[in-house]
């Protein structure tokens, strides 16, 4: 008797432990899902079209111009939950060129499911990876946003001309970079969403995101193209950066 007890224990005992969940089993991993996020760019409203016409742009200063290349990189994105926390995406880098659409539409994957209500995320390629020297992906020099001479990213480059420009055939050359004080140009966007951002497994939200180049040219400083006209990094750079730290981005519509 005494010996069946002890058989049906072991039992039990084996029946409890074979039904504990395994934390390899995919099944019981948290789920992730993905948002699809629309690139658009502008310059103060208007549709932004390389190459164009030198009347169809103005700065805020009622500079004319024509914009012949931008390019931006955002990384460090982190998504923020309806309770207020900060979920960071790892390695999270887009760069998005205007003379390239397929990189007008990108996707941030891997984010927990969930609810939230904003966003954030640097302008440019943040301290760290900055100094680490030339990479691969979209972090390859070849896509010419790296300094072979100054060993960093270009984190926004505007490349155009304008009638008012005093450069060498009247360029505008905007390239703005440097992660060191004092001229540190690297600048956080931080928005909160227009309606709730809702992710779950299986479904592809959508975000709308504008990006503005006339935001180079306004806020703490108008820029007077007379003046200032051409910048690679330096104090020239910072004047750029904090022009648009808060007017570069606008996260327009959202998506479920």
């Amino acid at each position: 008797m005494k010996k069946l007890i002890t058989l049906l224990m072991l039992a039990i005992t084996g029946l409890t432990v074979s039904a504990k969940p395994n934390p390899g089993d995919p099944k019981k991993a948290a789920k992730t899902g993905t948002v699809a996020v629309h690139f658009k760019n502008v310059m103060d409203g208007k549709a932004l079209k390389l190459n164009d016409s030198l009347s169809l742009y103005q700065n805020a200063n009622g500079d004319d111009l024509k914009i012949t290349t931008f390019k931006y990189y955002i990384s460090n994105v982190s998504l923020i939950a309806k309770n207020g926390d900060k979920i960071a995406i790892p390695d999270s880098y887009f760069l998005v060129n205007a003379a390239d659409s397929t990189t007008l539409n990108q996707q941030i994957t891997n984010i927990p499911e969930g609810k939230y209500t904003g966003i954030t995320f640097t302008i440019g390629v943040d301290s760290l990876r900055n100094f680490a020297g030339a990479q691969t992906g979209v972090l390859d020099p070849a896509k010419g946003m790296f300094w072979s001479w100054n060993s960093g990213y270009i984190f926004v480059k505007l490349e155009g001309e304008s009638p008012k420009s005093t450069a060498k055939k009247h360029r505008l050359t905007f390239h703005i970079g440097g992660a060191k004080d004092p001229n540190n140009t690297i600048r956080t966007f931080t928005q909160k969403f227009p309606k709730t951002l809702k992710i779950s497994d299986g479904k592809l939200p959508e975000l709308e995101l504008v990006a503005n180049a006339g935001a180079l040219f306004q806020g703490k400083t108008t820029v007077d193209f007379a003046k200032l006209n051409f910048t690679m990094g330096g104090p020239n750079s910072v004047v750029v950066a904090d022009n648009y730290a808060d007017g570069l981005f606008k996260i327009t519509k959202v998506t479920n």
